[in-house]
Formats: C-alpha cells, structure tokens, sequence
C-alpha cells in the first residue's frame, strides 16, 4: 500500500512538473529588439528575397568569366586518291594536321590568339614534293575600330550584373526596413492592447466594488433597491468590455507569433514600452537624410545607371562594324620534320598580314531602334526617380507632422488621464455620504476607463508616428543596429559552388 501511494504521488508530481513545462512553453518573454531579430532571421519572404543578390553574384562571375583564356586543339586526316594528267597515272594522298592553339578577349574588344600548325603530308611520288613537314607559329589580332570597341562596350554584361547586385541588395534592405516597421509597429500594438486589458480589469475590480458597497447599503435600507440594478449593469458592461479586451490581445499574440514564425506561444509576455521622449525635428535634415538613405531610390537609382550604360553601348551599336586583322607568324617546311623545326626557329622565313573588314546594314534601324529604346528608358527612370523623391518628401513632411501632432496628444491624454483619476477619487467620496448615485460614480469610471484608453491609443500612435517617421527617413535600420550587405547572399553562393 506504501509502495502504490509513492507511485501515485511519483505519477501525480511528473504530470505536475509536465503540466508547468507546458504552461511555461506557451508564455514567451519578448523584448522589441528580440522581435525584430527574429523577424529577420525567420521571415521566409526575406529568406527567399537573399537568393536574388546570390543569382546576382552567380551572373556577375559568368560575365567576368569572358577574360578566361580558351584552349584550343584543332587535328584532322584527310585520304584522297586523284588522277594527274601530267603523270598520266593516280596520285594517292593523305594530309594529316594538328593545330593547337590559345586565345583570348582583350577589354578593347579585340581578341589575340596563337597557334602553332603541324601539317604534313604524304604523296605517293615525289613530284612537287613527296612526302614533307609544314609548320608555323603565328599570332593574330582582331580588333574592332568602331563598333564593339572599348572597355565599356566589352564589360557591358559585367557592369550590368555588378548594378543588378547591387539592386537586389538594395531591394532586400527595402524589404527588411518595411518587415522591420512592421515588427515594431504590431509589437507596440500588443503592448497597448495588454495595457488596455489591464486596465478594464481595474475597471471591473472597481464596478464590483461598487456593486458591493451598494448591495450592503441597499439592504441597510440607505439606498433604494434601482441603485443595485445600476451597480450590477455597470458590471456586466465591464465583464463585456473585458472578454473584448483579451479577444484584442489573444488575437494581436496571433498576428505577432506569426510574424516571428513561432510555433506553440499562446502568450507573448512584453517587456518593452513604447517611447514617449520628446523628439526634435529639423525637417530639412530629416529630408536630406530621407533622400540619400531610403533604399527604393536606392534601387531606381541602380536602374537608371544600368540603363544609361546600356544607352551608350547601344550608341556604339549603331556604328559600322570596321574590324582591323592582323597577323605574324614564323614558318618552317622540309621531308624532315626535325628540319622543319629548325627553319621554323631560325626566324629566316616570317609571314604576316594586315586588314580591314567592312560591314554595315543599309539603314541600320535595327540598332538605331534599340538605341531610340534605351534612351527612352533612361529618360522614364528619370521620371520615375523624380516622382519617387517627390512622394518621399511628401512622406516625410506627413510623418514629421504626425509626430509632432502625436506627442501633443500625448500630453493631452496624460493630463486627461490625471483629471479622470481625480474625479473618481471625489466622486467615491461624495458616494461615502450620500452625495452622489451609484449611476454618478459608475459615469465618472468610465469616463476614466475612456481616459486611460485614451492615454493607451496616444502612447501606441506616438510610437507609431515616430516608427513611419524613422521608417520614411531610412535610419530606422541603423536605430535598430542592422546593417544590411551581400555577406549572407555571398555564403549562399559559395554553399552553392
């Protein structure tokens, strides 16, 4: 029987400890700098988001890929059996020739190659020559001398994938600033709907209390019987407003939890409140800051650089192609091919040629058009810039105004607040002696549960106000000590080599 009550009360505690494991696995503390951070490094959107700077970098190493030097190894055998009339019989012959070689692209747009020839052949008599060796080494140049000349016109592709990186980058610091805002703006959300909580809780506590001192003063015959039906409405009001109050904030932890991507919270215990110092605003350093931080003009600006570039290559496209080929070689011929090499070395036997290649479409308009395109482009994104600036301006001036309009309201509501305690407190008074109905003293709490909600609304929306504005001046990323480059796209690159 002892050995059965200690099993029971071994089974009874482990359920006991688990049922506290449980319950503390579903609470949360959670500082604001917390949340953020976990936004950040869970939010799949995001993580998707890193992969277009690391495509970025995969291209940028496919286009810088066109100085690499090319190997080349040219070989054939050729048989072949023709009638000589000078002979008056057949001639059988077989060629045989292998060429490697090496060539590369130069940033004027040339490219210089080198190859070195083995030919030999072999004819069934000796009339030119028989059987013999021909070898050479030779270098040759091609280089375009208007279209597709230069550096910017070779590294098109090149620069092209270094302002398409630095886009996304810039792209993925938009996305972060916006997720970073919105963190911050649902947390301070929560903090408000807790504190509203709290606060009906009071109100209840208060609406009860007074329900009871008026249930004892209604049955000592002070008040009449209609003051308890006052007494105990308030209450049951208050009892509604309160399941609304923790609806609010059950909710408010879905919206924050899945933000975070955390799994198993039902409670998020917050230990951060909002900021209620007084923030003072130059107005044209804030637009300044706005105009040089904020990364979607960031990004329009990478645009209108890549298409610039574009425009003036596709400038050069509308020249004539006027290529310069040019080449030198050293030459060797003999039956032997030891002395073939020798006469190839002894530089006694050099060759080498020069031209001009010619090649221009009679009215051009496919190039001329792509050109027309780019410029056009170039001028759209200049317009698209010039509005985007505009709206951020306009965005700024708002938010420096709501600030400013907020923590007036702040202070309004503080003082309200204040007022409304005070009234209760005498209103309470003046019920102890009679001076004042339960329905007086249940008017007066509510109007202090609406001047504490009041206060609740004003320190969420000046929290808010002074999150649009960090977020429309860009430096809400550096308040938040976030520093955003191409380090982690760059390791997804290498895990991906």
């Amino acid at each position: 029987m002892k050995k059965f009550a200690v099993l029971l009360f071994i089974y009874l505690f482990a359920i006991s400890v688990a049922t506290v494991a449980s319950a503390e696995d579903s609470e949360m503390k959670l500082s604001l700098k917390e949340a953020v951070k976990l936004a950040i490094e869970r939010n799949l959107d995001l993580r998707a988001e890193l992969y277009n700077p690391a495509q970025a970098e995969s291209d940028l190493k496919k286009n810088r890929a066109i100085y690499e030097t090319h190997l080349t190894l040219d070989t054939s055998y050729q048989q072949s059996n023709t009638y000589s009339p000078s002979l008056g019989s057949g001639v059988d012959q077989s060629t045989y020739v292998l060429t490697p070689g090496a060539y590369q692209l130069l940033p004027t747009g040339g490219t210089l190659g080198l190859k070195y020839q083995n030919y030999r052949q072999d004819n069934s008599t000796n009339v030119p020559l028989g059987t013999y060796w021909s070898s050479s080494l030779g270098l040759t140049l091609t280089q375009p001398l208007l279209k597709n000349f230069g550096k910017e016109t070779t590294e098109l592709n090149i620069r092209v994938s270094e302002l398409s990186k630095e886009t996304s980058i810039s792209h993925l610091k938009s996305r972060i600033l916006a997720i970073v805002a919105q963190v911050r703006t649902e947390y301070f959300k929560l903090v408000s709907f807790k504190e509203d909580f709290e606060s009906r809780k009071t109100s209840l506590d208060l609406a009860k209390k007074v329900l009871s001192d008026t249930d004892s003063r209604v049955k000592a015959g002070v008040l009449p019987a209609m003051e308890n039906l006052n007494a105990q409405f308030g209450v049951s009001s208050r009892e509604k407003e309160l399941i609304d109050a923790e609806k609010a904030v059950r909710d408010q932890v879905d919206v924050l939890t899945g933000l975070l991507q955390i799994n198993k919270v039902e409670n998020i215990v917050t230990t951060d409140k909002p900021e209620t110092f007084a923030l003072v605003i130059n107005e044209a350093e804030a637009l300044k800051r706005a105009i040089s931080s904020r990364p979607e003009l960031d990004e329009l600006k990478g645009q209108l650089a890549t298409t610039e570039l574009q425009t003036s290559v596709a400038r050069n496209q509308t020249m004539p192609s006027l290529n310069l080929t040019s080449s030198v070689a050293l030459t060797g011929l003999d039956k032997d091919y030891g002395r073939d090499m020798e006469r190839l070395g002894s530089l006694n036997y050099p060759a080498w040629s020069v031209g001009l290649q010619l090649d221009y479409p009679i009215g051009n308009e496919s190039a001329r058009n792509d050109y027309i395109k780019s410029r056009l482009k170039s001028e759209q994104t200049k317009i698209q810039i010039a509005s985007l600036r505009s709206s951020i301006e306009i965005e700024v001036k708002n938010a420096i105004r709501s600030v400013n309009s907020s923590f007036k309201q702040l202070d309004v509501a503080n003082r309200a607040r204040l007022y409304a305690d005070e009234r209760v407190k005498a209103y309470l008074k003046k019920g102890e002696v009679g001076l004042a109905t339960t329905k007086d003293i249940l008017d007066v709490e509510n109007d202090l549960v609406t001047a504490k909600s009041n206060q609740i609304k004003a320190y969420a929306g000046y929290a808010t106000a002074l999150n649009q504005l960090w977020k429309s001046t860009g430096e809400l990323l550096e308040r938040e000590g976030i520093t955003v480059d191409s380090s982690k796209s760059d390791a997804i690159y290498k895990d991906a080599r």
